[in-house]
């Protein structure tokens, strides 16, 4: 029962979410007041049965289309919480979405407490189900057995890591290796075997997976353990690094119609993407509308103060260092740029990087504008047009990027963004080096409950002027 339970039949696993979603939905629109229970006798009562079909299958399908479903012997409970907070996330938008669109006479904070109530049973029920299986494995039950190719030092790593967890549920059936390279001293000889036993293995042991942590030296003889797993039904994982050891994890992908390995530096749940551009399509339109009063009363004051023009568009660079012009209040003198060249030598930063704490050529409106980060504001707009996000590694100049290393360019594999680690951790006060660090960082650990912490700390960050 606990393997048929692992491996979760998604029409199973589909009838059980629509379930427990249309129950919450119906317990928390009920509990909500009379009110919107005494709807269902009136004309909108086909209005809330759509809702409540909507919001009944769209957390299923969410979780469906997510890794909810797969690998879940290594996914821990964090890890499934955060993917259901993704889904949770998306059901909101959707729901109410609908809800606008069909009139549906609910209000907006009984839509979010139903998704809420949603996500408490349906997180509840997979957790427990989650802790129970782990709970089983180390007792030894439901558990899947692995064939290792290879049994060197990277094949004792792979054992070693299996025994770390016992949780997973996975049991070392042997390893096979005709490399001639020296075995690993902790693996036991009687645990070898040759490839032309793999058939064998395969057929008398029950393998369920074969896992190839074979050395580089032998990636040619990988096309036969896979062609003989292919034919018995097994599935193979081949660890990535035997393609060199700091080489980012590939994803598998297709050019035109052949199979492809692709190896990204940044592989981002897609659908957490769209989210991520989703929340940035309606925050910045919020934003920019509720910026609009200050805005304005920014312009009076540039105009009052200096001559040109009141926004300043500089060219910046963007995901893989493509080009787009930057919108800002402009807080300097009109001819700050090729005024630049004779300032290099008051440089406060390191690096590549051009920044002056007392810029002379900032105006006295523009040093109160950049106290509180009032000149991005009309960033807001490249955010809503795409050319930027809320949340990402700021955008450099074009100048600054001719200079980078090679592993500098890595903070441009990802849409820059109005704020970052940096700009809540100290901004100017931190050196090249360090900031580029930290988007790597903010790249590498991405997600979007890291977005709306970064969201958070900006507030008392802009208000303290740190680093301004």
């Amino acid at each position: 029962m606990l393997r048929q339970l692992d491996q979760s039949p998604r029409a199973a696993v589909l009838v059980m979410d629509v379930i427990l979603s249309a129950i919450a939905f119906v317990g928390i629109l009920a509990l909500a007041g009379r009110e919107s229970t005494a709807l269902l006798s009136q004309p909108d009562s086909l209005k809330l049965i759509v809702l409540g079909l909507v919001a009944s299958l769209v957390w299923p399908v969410m979780l469906l289309s997510t890794t909810v479903e797969r690998a879940t012997r290594q996914v821990g409970v964090a890890a499934l919480l955060g993917q259901m907070s993704t889904a949770g996330s998306v059901s909101i938008v959707v729901v109410a979405g609908v809800a606008y669109a069909i009139r549906a006479p609910v209000l907006p904070v009984v839509l979010a407490q139903c998704v809420a109530g949603q996500f408490a049973v349906v997180g509840l029920l997979r957790v427990s189900v989650l802790v129970a299986l782990r709970l089983a494995r180390r007792r030894g039950r439901d558990s899947r057995n692995l064939l290792i190719a290879g049994s060197g030092p990277r094949a004792r790593q792979v054992q070693h890591l299996i025994e770390l967890h016992p949780e997973w549920g996975y049991q070392v059936a042997g390893f096979v290796d005709e490399s001639g390279d020296p075995m690993d001293p902790e693996i036991s000889p009687t645990q070898v075997h040759k490839l032309i036993d793999l058939p064998g293995l395969l057929r008398d042991c029950a393998i369920d997976e074969v896992i190839a942590a074979c050395p580089r030296s032998v990636f040619g003889s990988l096309g036969s353990v896979v062609g003989v797993c292919a034919e018995a039904g097994v599935p193979v994982t081949v660890l990535s690094d035997i393609f060199g050891d700091y080489v980012p994890p590939p994803q598998i992908t297709q050019f035109g119609t052949l199979a492809a390995l692709n190896f990204s530096p940044v592989h981002h749940n897609r659908l957490k993407l769209r989210v991520k551009r989703a929340i940035d399509v309606v925050g910045s339109g919020t934003l920019l509308a509720l910026a609009a009063p200050l805005i304005a009363v920014a312009v009076v004051a540039i105009r009052a103060t200096s001559s040109g023009p009141v926004f300043f568009q500089q060219i910046r660079c963007g995901r893989y260092g493509h080009h787009f012009g930057m919108l800002k209040l402009r807080s300097m003198v009109i001819d700050a740029e090729e005024k630049q060249a004779a300032l290099l030598s008051l440089n406060e930063m390191e690096g590549p990087v051009f920044k002056i704490k007392a810029d002379p050529r900032i105006t006295s409106v523009g040093r109160l504008l950049r106290r509180w980060s009032i000149d991005e504001l009309p960033q807001l707009w490249n955010v809503f047009r795409g050319d930027m996000s809320l949340v990402g590694p700021r955008p450099p100049v074009p100048m600054e990027v001719v200079l980078y290393q090679t592993h500098d360019r890595r903070r441009l594999s990802m849409r820059p963004g109005i704020t970052c680690l940096w700009q809540v951790s100290g901004r100017n006060k931190i050196g090249f080096d360090d900031w580029v660090r930290l988007d790597i960082q903010y790249i590498d650990s991405w997600s979007l409950i890291n977005d709306f912490k970064i969201l958070l700390r900006t507030i008392p960050a802009v208000l303290r002027g740190t680093g301004s």
